[in-house]
């Protein structure tokens, strides 16, 4: 039986309900930093192999914006947040209240990108927050990176510089909704934590399950 055969159903609705926890968490903070009503749901959460990871955000080649983080503490690992490029600008527009900014200019704003990062800071931070606290795992992110590039290129910086890399990922899908004069504008996005390799097992023993044989 092999790694991923080992989870089923019931793994994955405890994940969704962590990212169901984390999304309420993060909607409450956005509503309060837009002075919007914001709405975040989370359609699906599933178990993938890591070379899986970029044809699930449109390919190798596909550009994403992303925003990426270390997570430490009791069950290390990496977490990445990716969007479309197009969607996300939208959002950040409506962030800093300039709709001429576009992640696709080389030349976008500082404050553009400052928002990004803090719009991945706040949903990180959101859905560890529930983890940990389901868990009662110490889980710490870092500062984190902000980078539009193609999904490949955003993999491999993110990981070049860490020795351990597991070889299965969490994908969370995200669907963030904000209403803007009475009509909905949506963002989709997918939060992808990479345990390092013993973390696995140690989340999931927290959580009261187990994936061994």
């Amino acid at each position: 039986m092999s790694f991923l055969d080992k989870f089923d159903s019931f793994h994955l609705d405890i994940l969704k309900e962590v990212g169901n926890i984390g999304a309420g968490h993060a909607a409450t903070a956005l509503s309060l930093l837009l002075n919007k009503v914001i709405d975040m749901q989370v359609p699906a959460v599933r178990i993938v192999s890591f070379s899986d990871i970029p044809e699930l955000v449109g390919g190798s080649d596909n550009v994403v914006a992303a925003v990426l983080l270390r997570i430490e503490g009791d069950a290390p690992g990496n977490m990445f947040y990716m969007s479309p490029v197009n969607e996300a600008t939208s959002l950040i527009r409506h962030l800093i209240g300039d709709e001429t900014f576009s992640l696709e200019d080389e030349s976008c704003s500082e404050i553009g990108l400052s928002a990004l990062q803090e719009l991945g800071n706040i949903l990180a931070g959101s859905y560890l927050s529930a983890l940990s606290d389901l868990t009662k795992l110490n889980l710490q992110p870092s500062v984190p990176a902000t980078s539009i590039d193609m999904a490949s290129a955003i993999l491999s910086y993110g990981l070049i510089e860490i020795s351990q890399v597991g070889d299965f990922a969490i994908v969370i899908d995200t669907s963030i909704t904000e209403k803007i004069n009475q009509q909905d504008e949506n963002l989709t996005g997918q939060f992808f934590l990479l345990p390092d390799p013993d973390s696995f097992r140690k989340i999931f023993q927290a959580l009261g399950v187990t994936v061994d044989e």
